[in-house]
């Protein structure tokens, strides 16, 4: 994290005047996105197949990616720095996968029986995250509910305590108190739960992030019928988040002392924080953890896993875990591909221009007073537009979302796609090099200096 000495406001009359001028840009250069998007909508609900993808007034549309570009159907080349939050890693049909990928595709597409392909590829992912045993889904979502249900049945208590903020899927329980409206929740040392219509969550806690106090607090009141806390280690859906020293290490003493099983979440941090995952390089072991993302190359594929005396519950039954797509060839040959190309070194390697990148872009803001900072974890980054550090979900909310969204707007118009929304971080992957990090860099110079006229 670098926080800049100094900073001026920026005028919002002139982050106003950006935004329309670049709102302006985007419609006239995306005619047939719209199109598409008109399209689209008499099939799909708004027009997307997650409604993630939607913002007005219409999203672009991808015919086709390779590398670290993808191309739209106006015909633009942009460069991908979203790279499916974790799920490219590897990069856009890169030629490891696509080889691992053909060759699962002479033996067949799925069984319905164990394979010895399913059992290469656990053993590849106990290795790597250091963990006894591990089962495949099909999405985040999957994963992070059947590892609630294990701590369940491991504990045979129901509750769940999760950060204030935070994101793990949409099971039910998730969806409560996941970037939920401030007047709503009470106070900030102890929230009050915030549950949208439609949903049934069962007993919930929620805590702010960074706050053992108010862990400790919870599970001194409701420990007796507590199961489970979840959470991401890094909070990877408020930009990135990271956790105090010593936080960490705080909240595992915790959950021992009260017999409450830890989570963590890695489906976004994964193997993009390192070779070994986020739990294993902040130093702390989790005893269940959910995987997605960059572990499958771009297939669809999801774990959970952890310590043995856990996934017994699994063995034994009293957690029936099922799925006709669990662990399908083409998936496993993913996880096959992965393990052959996410090498230490790869990944410092990505790393170290993530860093470039970040270090660069720091001098920026420090150059032209910017009032925001740069946050940074394994190959991801992002800039906060705030003079503070961002420590929580409230945190988070103060920051300037105006100045943002004209960030990523000025950025799309100019060929470079991060996230959609304001939440989410850029991703330099396997595919990345020097050429797409000035790219990023110098796209952050314009746009100071367009802040600045």
């Amino acid at each position: 994290r670098h926080i800049p000495a100094t900073s001026k406001p920026v005028s919002p009359e002139r982050v106003a005047q950006v935004l329309a001028d670049e709102w302006k840009l985007f419609t006239k250069n995306t005619k047939a996105s719209e199109a598409e998007s008109k399209r689209a909508f008499e099939s799909l609900p708004l027009g997307v197949t997650s409604s993630f993808q939607h913002w007005d007034p219409y999203p672009i549309s991808i015919v086709s990616a390779k590398g670290a570009w993808m191309t739209d159907v106006d015909g633009r080349q942009l460069l991908d720095l979203s790279m499916g939050f974790g799920a490219m890693l590897a990069s856009h049909l890169n030629p490891v996968i696509v080889e691992e990928v053909k060759k699962a595709l002479e033996s067949g597409t799925l069984f319905v029986t164990p394979s010895p392909i399913s059992t290469d590829a656990a053993e590849r992912i106990c290795r790597r995250f250091g963990i006894d045993q591990v089962r495949f889904t099909n999405s985040g979502t999957e994963s992070t509910m059947y590892a609630v249900r294990t701590a369940r049945a491991a504990t045979d208590k129901n509750a769940i305590v999760k950060i204030e903020g935070g994101y793990h899927g949409s099971y039910d329980p998730f969806v409560v108190s996941s970037k939920p409206p401030i007047d709503k929740i009470g106070d900030a040392e102890d929230p009050i739960v915030y549950v949208p219509d439609g949903i049934v969550p069962g007993e919930m806690y929620v805590v702010p992030y960074n706050n053992a106090d108010s862990l400790e607090r919870t599970f001194k009141k409701h420990g007796s019928s507590i199961a489970c806390f979840i959470l991401e280690p890094v909070l990877e859906n408020l930009g990135i988040i990271l956790p105090d020293e010593g936080y960490l290490e705080r909240v595992r003493e915790l959950c021992d002392e009260y017999n409450v099983v830890l989570i963590f979440d890695e489906v976004k941090t994964g193997l993009t924080a390192g070779h070994q995952g986020a739990a294993q390089r902040l130093g702390v072991t989790p005893d269940l953890i959910t995987l997605a993302k960059s572990i499958g190359g771009g297939l669809t594929l999801a774990a959970f896993g952890g310590k043995k005396k856990y996934m017994d519950f699994v063995t034994n039954g009293k957690m029936a875990h099922f799925g006709t797509f669990n662990g399908t060839p083409l998936a496993m040959a993913g996880v096959r591909a992965i393990d052959r190309l996410c090498s230490d070194q790869a990944l410092a390697d990505a790393e170290a221009l993530n860093q470039q990148a970040l270090d660069r872009i720091s001098e920026i803001i420090d150059e032209y007073q910017l009032p925001a900072h740069t946050v940074g974890f394994g190959v991801k980054g992002c800039v906060t537009w705030s003079t503070q550090p961002v420590r929580n979900y409230r945190d988070y909310k103060a920051t300037d979302f105006t100045v943002a969204e004209a960030h990523w707007l000025f950025a799309l118009n100019r060929g470079i796609i991060t996230p959609p929304g304001l939440d989410e971080q850029w991703l330099i992957s396997l595919a990345h090099g020097q050429t797409e990090i000035d790219l990023l860099v110098e796209d952050f110079r314009d746009f100071a200096k367009a802040l600045r006229a």
